[in-house]
């Protein structure tokens, strides 16, 4: 006779077992994703002199990303609903990996511009469609600590992609003929290629497809998650059309906004901050030591990103977890470059990252509080397109302001009094989506 499993010894095992199978991969695949879009800060260092790029040219190559990005984001996700998480996980990454191999080749700024608009079409979906998936496989309670390990990869992807990448352009310049950032391009885009081939493989649309997991253990999953929607507080669930007209949606994605205008300001300006030094505190830095030192924030941000997700975790509080840590990146980036010497520099650019990326795990939760179904594919999809506007805006205005200002503290400004506005918001939005402190959970997950 089957013994009689209790409920939290399923759970423990069902979720760590998913935890283990799914987070992994979808990391490495948010790495590569967020390294081929934002390499190009790294590549500018070379890039501008040979293609003719002004700051300002150099900004708008940036931003326009975004426009592709913006205006194929919710169709992605709700294809991504109708055809299943895998194949079109997989469609994505083969096409974003294609278009970031083709841009070794480009011969003008405008060729610059066109494949960067094809480059965010390519990847619309990706991550709003991952963390739509996410919540098809994780209970409420798990989903912050998570979703903060998936996220690990977007600071990581800076960690180490920064010193990659400078090392590439320094050291393989000349291979197959390329400049050094062409070859940089080329070699970072093929992973993402080769990842979407073992995507379609690798992944399961649903946990009752999972041929990876006992029948008691897909049963209580679905049952658990199909219960979580069905108490959802006043829940959008298949509808596409209330998702677009419910106004927590759009506040959300104007509090996302404001985190990741500070997220791209770092990304794609950082390398040119630290390159700067030359002129304001007399230092040489190699391109190797520059990768180096943009490094440092994202490193001490991911560290932070974990505590703060477990924190928010076991405390069971959301909207301060998020507020917080935006305020804390709004107050120290305007002041970066205020400071007499690199090393204080660097340690204001720090604290900003820290409060970046601790917001934007907890900020995650905050949708699935009520959104489902359909309705949570379009509303996430809204969500990550109004905040990756500031993809567009937050590298234009910047290069535009260091263009006209001759340094970057204008720039800077605005990356504060936009995420001070992030804070306001979030505020606000408190109490009107549902979010109630949850009972401790410790989620069982092995590192």
């Amino acid at each position: 006779m089957p013994a009689v499993i209790s409920k939290p010894e399923i759970e423990t095992r069902v979720v760590k077992k998913v935890a283990r199978r799914i987070i992994p991969f979808l990391g490495l695949a948010y790495f590569v994703n967020y390294l081929d879009r934002t390499n190009i800060g790294l590549a500018k260092l070379t890039m501008s002199d040979e293609l003719g790029l002004t700051e300002t040219m150099f900004g708008l190559a940036s931003g326009l990303f975004f426009i592709g990005y913006l205006l194929f984001e919710v169709p992605s996700n709700l294809a991504l609903h109708k055809f299943g998480a895998r194949r079109w996980i997989a469609r994505i990454m083969v096409s974003w990996g294609i278009v970031a191999a083709a841009m070794a080749f480009v011969p003008t700024a405008g060729w610059l511009y066109g494949l960067r608009i094809l480059l965010g079409i390519a990847e619309a979906g990706f991550f709003p469609g991952v963390l739509l998936y996410m919540t098809m496989w994780f209970p409420r309670a798990y989903r912050v600590r998570l979703m903060g390990l998936f996220m690990l990869a977007l600071p990581v992807s800076s960690a180490l992609g920064a010193p990659l990448s400078s090392a590439i352009i320094q050291y393989m310049d000349g291979l197959f003929g390329l400049s050094g950032w062409r070859v940089m391009f080329l070699l970072e885009g093929i992973p993402a290629i080769l990842l979407g081939v073992v995507t379609w493989f690798y992944l399961t649309d649903r946990p009752f497809q999972a041929k990876w997991l006992t029948a008691d253990e897909k049963a209580w999953l679905t049952t658990e998650l199909e219960s979580e929607d069905a108490v959802k507080d006043g829940h959008i669930s298949g509808s596409v059309k209330r998702a677009l007209g419910d106004v927590r949606v759009w506040m959300l994605g104007l509090v996302y906004f404001g985190i990741t205008y500070g997220l791209y300001s770092l990304s794609f300006f950082l390398p040119s901050i630290v390159a700067g030094f030359k002129q304001t505190f007399d230092t040489d830095f190699s391109l190797v030591t520059t990768g180096l030192i943009v490094a440092v924030p994202f490193a001490v941000g991911a560290v932070a990103m974990v505590l703060w997700s477990r924190h928010s975790d076991r405390t069971g509080e959301r909207t301060w977890h998020v507020a917080i840590p935006t305020l804390i990146g709004a107050i120290s980036i305007p002041f970066a470059l205020y400071m007499d010497s690199p090393f204080t520099t660097m340690i204001a650019v720090t604290v900003n990252a820290v409060g970046v990326f601790c917001a934007l795990p907890v900020f995650w939760y905050l949708p699935s509080t009520f959104l489902t179904g359909a309705g949570a594919a379009a509303g996430i999809a809204i969500i990550n397109s109004v905040g990756n506007t500031s993809g567009f805006g937050a590298p234009y205005v910047t290069g535009w302001l260091l263009d006209a200002t001759g340094n970057a503290k204008a720039g800077l400004w605005v990356v504060g009094g936009v995420m001070l506005m992030a804070v306001v918001l979030v505020i606000v939005l408190r109490g009107r989506m549902g979010v109630r402190s949850e009972t401790n959970t410790e989620v069982p997950v092995a590192h």
